[in-house]
């Protein structure tokens, strides 16, 4: 039986439009579908929902699909009656009278499993349109995600190279008092040079926040041209994933390569049209005659009643050449589209792999910063700090030992945001609620 979408079954997981059992799990299936204002968003689940409400490209595709669902019902449907009048314009007399004029009405039946085969290939090509669609959601979700964790790690950075500044700032007193007390000018001058390549970099981060902004409210069709709020969000803790349960949800969940299966049982219904179409359509029709009233035999039997009659006809398929083409091409298409299932499977494959690994990498480098070296620059800088304040080591230490600090922090924070993105790509690939849970690995259950 053909299997045929329907729209609005229940409501999406994304938290937002028409869903079946099928719809891609953005969020959790709980979430509400109510869009947040522009200038609350602050979480990762308002920034999809909005995504999912607003965004035109995901409207484009469920327009597509719409387009697709109202072509079954055409493609499936017999083809129209004819009706034909022929009226005599010399009429032709006969023996019950003179015939005047012939109403025939005609329909046309294709061959047997011509319009199930066309439906069916119809059907699948919705069905692979609306996988498109959910591809696109995942597709949208994935770089607002992103997006939303480069966003974080912008404010992060932001945040610690202004109080790096801050604190390298404090010292301008201290060592403008050692160089009126007698000491090196040169302190003063590396402390300013310091201050000063901190204050270049934060204004290059100020302006890729804008930036950053910019391309969050393109995706998230926002009218607004001001500044997108600082996103809320943590570093990650770090979990180990199922690589073979995410393998095999690839397989049986990702929607690209659903999207090329149904590509497939297009093109096998296709096939099936292309072998029915060296098979003849058959028309059946009736004949009805007006006669007028007779003149010559008025007296003969049945004279004036007027005749009718069934006629059936077959077309007769005979450009064989024509036929076999049309079934070589269904073939090939096929073969296309399975050699591309097979290509993508592969892709998405390494794809997991690859983030995988670097996910992998990236909890290891979280716990490295945030478990072991931050505490021991912390410990540095302060030390280094009482040191210059004693006098027992110069301002070339300070700012070496404010700079390390700055460096591994700005690393732990880039470890916790490429974990996140990280993360969002695996989910998207097994398409998995992004706000949901993993597939964990035992030991980490």
């Amino acid at each position: 039986m053909t299997r045929i979408f329907r729209k609005y079954c229940v409501v999406s997981s994304m938290g937002a439009v028409m869903a079946c059992a099928i719809a891609a799990p953005i969020l959790n299936a709980s979430d509400t579908i109510e869009p947040p204002q522009a200038q609350s968003l602050a979480s990762l689940e308002d920034y999809l929902k909005q995504a999912q409400i607003a965004n035109p490209q995901l409207k484009a595709f469920e327009r597509r699909y719409d387009a697709a669902m109202q072509r079954i019902p055409q493609v499936s449907a017999l083809p129209d009656p004819m009706f034909q009048i022929t009226s005599f314009v010399e009429s032709v007399q006969t023996r019950t009278g003179p015939q005047e004029n012939v109403l025939m009405l005609s329909q046309r039946i294709p061959w047997f499993g011509k319009l199930s085969s066309r439906e069916a290939a119809a059907s699948a090509d919705a069905e692979a349109l609306w996988y498109a669609y959910q591809s696109q959601q995942l597709m949208v979700a994935r770089m607002v995600s992103l997006g939303f964790y480069e966003y974080g790690f912008t404010e992060e950075a932001i945040r610690l190279t202004r109080e790096n500044r801050d604190l390298l700032s404090e010292l301008e007193p201290i060592v403008e008092e050692k160089v009126r007390a007698g000491g090196e000018i040169n302190a003063l001058l590396r402390l300013k040079v310091e201050v000063g390549k901190i204050d270049d970099r934060l204004q290059s981060l100020t302006q890729k926040r804008v930036a950053q902004s910019a391309k969050l409210s393109e995706l998230l069709a926002l009218p607004e041209t001001a500044l997108l709020a600082w996103p809320k969000w943590e570093a990650p803790e770090p979990v180990s994933l199922d690589g073979p349960a995410l393998v095999q949800a690839i397989r049986t969940s990702n929607p690209e390569l659903q999207m090329l299966e149904r590509k497939v049982a297009s093109a096998e219904a296709r096939r099936e049209i292309a072998r029915l179409e060296s098979y003849p359509d058959i028309t059946f029709g009736i004949n009805y005659i007006q006669v007028g009233d007779p003149e010559v035999n008025p007296t003969t039997p049945d004279a004036g009643n007027d005749p009718w009659g069934v006629t059936v006809a077959v077309n007769i398929p005979i450009w064989f050449s024509k036929y076999d083409a049309a079934k070589a091409e269904a073939l090939a298409n096929k073969r296309s589209n399975e050699y591309e299932y097979d290509n993508r499977h592969n892709a998405l494959r390494a794809e997991l792999s690859a983030s995988l690994a670097l996910l992998k990498d990236a909890n290891r480098r979280l716990t490295l910063y945030g478990e072991e070296l931050l505490g021991l620059a912390e410990q540095a800088v302060e030390n280094t700090r009482q040191s210059y304040q004693n006098g027992r080591t110069g301002i070339l230490e300070v700012i070496d030992s404010e700079r390390s600090l700055l460096d591994l922090q700005l690393l732990y924070w880039r470890a916790a945001s490429d974990a996140s993105q990280q993360r969002v790509v695996i989910q998207t690939l097994a398409n998995q609620p992004i706000l949901g849970t993993f597939y964990v690995t035992e030991e980490n259950e």
